[in-house]
């Protein structure tokens, strides 16, 4: 994967740029090559199948983070960058010896994918390093011609998917290869000393790769470029035009720059908090690593999983989540138990996943999300009530029925409306361990008044993505908490005595609500929270430099209804102060 804001520079190697010949896939085109009906039907399993299977895998596999008995923390395909072990080209390239992926078994990853509930899989054909997971024509520094292993893996697993009956697709990094000379952050003269361009590599390397894998692995379902950099306009469009003639039915994802894509894809490991217009993806990891870290067992549950990827569907996108093959080729167990996992709760409610339109509130809900198909929506029960009420803000009218889905069956609930709220009655006990589900069926198109609402028994976390920011600076933030490992928030910033944050907010029950910020800054800080009814809340917390919740204190409503919050910042370093998100608990 990509990592912003890292400048190249790796040393000069030698490099034998001799001419191979590369191993022919059986045709599996199965006489659909040019066919009008696969551009008229492009990225279908994209747009319809809402969930992938990325794989990284490569030299950076068999090294596992570390060089030279050092581990180096962060993400592992980058392991030569200077940001990471600085790896000299030649030695790097040395190294592909070491790689023996004897227990890479193409069925059993493509079973692991269909396990899980995956419509496709995407592999890193060649990352930045420049190491060709393929037999290249044009590059002898690939698994073919410098390991042992001797085998193509992109032809057993483009024919596994076949069979199997799920997409395949490429991964290729266009800009970066810093092996090859000319490449982005690779050596600038050849082996005999002259000097190689970028243009000298595109068209060398570049071009006729992916020319082999848009030809010679049968349909493919996307090829997914990668850090387009400052990379000219026109290379970019050879590719796209290159991709698009060979492969009729395949979508190119956004990374290739210039606008050029068929869909765009956001930051890495980001599930946004609003819905997203257009085509668009989130990828995403099972750990924190795109390739195997021998050290990282922060490994997510199949619930976390679950839940980031039925949020991704609720923004309206598709989610990508990868898995790091070990240094023998086999995928990790603890990344096999939890996908799994959710591939079976996915088995139960497939409507929520495949072919699911965003939700019609347009974010997360304090107890969950939503997905929709036609006129019916699945509530996501991410957080169960225990009152035996959940309360849904804004839809109040068009209901023909509600139900609980259950193993046995769908279980019809009553509910009523008051005022803007959708008051289900509910059992005390989830139905699923994981995500239940509760499907309205509607009379028409869903119609959900604007509003944000608090929950009057679950804590409702209100983002500021939600506010009107004036005498402030309100934008989106990245950082990586290790090198290559993203976080993303949308916040608040360069507070003065005169900036205001505004929400309104909708309360289903008078009463008392804790009510806590989430920030982070530099030394003492004070802020005010005052309600258009007249509450105020005053106080003085520190301040450090990650994202920390702090308590505020009590804030009572009197009323139901609406009702708005403004927050000021009143003591402290307000160009360090970053506000992120406000928290209502309801206070029993």
């Amino acid at each position: 994967m990509g990592v912003k804001g890292i400048v190249f520079g790796l040393a000069l190697a030698a490099l034998t740029t001799k001419q191979v010949s590369a191993q022919q896939m059986e045709k599996m085109w199965d006489g659909q090559g040019g066919n009008n009906s696969i551009s008229q039907n492009r990225g279908k399993l994209f747009r319809d199948g809402k969930y992938a299977m990325f794989i990284h895998w490569g030299i950076y596999s068999q090294l596992a983070n570390t060089w030279k008995g050092k581990t180096f923390y962060g993400i592992g395909e980058w392991l030569m960058n200077k940001s990471m072990a600085n790896i000299p080209v030649a030695d790097y390239m040395a190294a592909a010896s070491l790689f023996h992926p004897d227990h890479f078994d193409a069925k059993a990853i493509v079973q692991l994918a269909k396990d899980a509930g995956m419509r496709y899989i995407v592999i890193t054909s060649k990352h930045h390093d420049g190491f060709s997971m393929f037999h290249s024509k044009v590059n002898p520094f690939n698994i073919v011609e410098a390991t042992d292993f001797k085998r193509d893996p992109m032809i057993e697993l483009a024919k596994a998917c076949k069979e199997g009956g799920i997409g395949f697709g490429f991964y290729y990094s266009q800009n970066q290869d810093w092996t090859y000379p000319g490449g982005n952050g690779g050596p600038k003269t050849d082996a005999s000393g002259r000097e190689k361009t970028f243009d000298d590599y595109f068209w060398e390397k570049c071009y006729p790769e992916v020319e082999q894998i848009t030809t010679q692995y049968g349909p493919i379902e996307l090829v997914w470029f990668d850090t387009p950099g400052g990379m000219d306009k026109k290379y970019a469009q050879k590719l796209v035009d290159l991709v698009h003639k060979n492969q009729p039915g395949a979508y190119v994802s956004g990374r290739v720059g210039h606008g050029l894509g068929d869909y765009s894809t956001l930051g890495d490991m980001e599930v946004p908090r609003q819905n997203v217009p257009g085509l668009w993806e989130a990828v995403d990891v099972t750990n924190d690593s795109w390739g195997y870290a021998w050290y990282d067992n922060n490994w997510k549950s199949a619930r976390e999983i679950l839940l980031r990827t039925l949020s991704t569907i609720g923004r309206g996108g598709t989610y990508m989540l990868n898995v790091g093959p070990k240094p023998d080729g086999s995928i990790p167990e603890p990344a096999i138990l939890a996908l799994r996992g959710a591939g079976a709760w996915i088995r139960k409610y497939p409507q929520t996943v495949y072919s699911a339109q965003a939700s019609p509130w347009g974010h997360t809900l304090p107890w969950g999300d939503a997905t929709v198909q036609r006129h019916t929506i699945s509530l996501l029960i991410y957080h169960w009530p225990t009152n035996g009420t959940l309360f849904v803000p804004g839809l109040t009218s068009g209901i023909k029925s509600i139900s609980l889905l259950q193993s046995t069956g769908k279980k019809p609930l009553t509910y009523t409306v008051e005022g803007k709220w959708l008051k289900i009655n509910t059992p005390l006990v989830a139905s699923d361990p994981l995500v239940s589900v509760i499907e309205v069926d509607l009379k028409e198109k869903p119609r959900i008044e604007n509003m944000l609402g608090i929950d009057p028994a679950i804590e409702t976390i209100v983002p500021v993505d939600f506010a009107q920011a004036e005498e402030c600076n309100k934008k989106g933030k990245s950082w990586m908490e290790k090198f290559g490992e993203w976080k993303h928030v949308v916040q608040v910033g360069q507070w003065n005595d005169k900036s205001r944050l505004t929400y309104e907010i909708d309360v289903a029950k008078p009463g008392y609500y804790q009510l806590d910020l989430n920030y982070a800054g530099e030394g003492r800080v004070v802020w005010k929270i005052e309600s258009s009814s007249g509450e105020l809340l005053q106080n003085q917390q520190v301040a450090a430099s990650i994202y920390n919740w702090y308590p505020w204190g009590w804030m009572k409503f009197n009323t139901a209804g609406r009702h708005k919050i403004t927050v000021s910042f009143l003591e402290g370093n307000g160009n360090k102060a970053s506000l992120c998100a406000l928290r209502f608990k309801p206070v029993e």
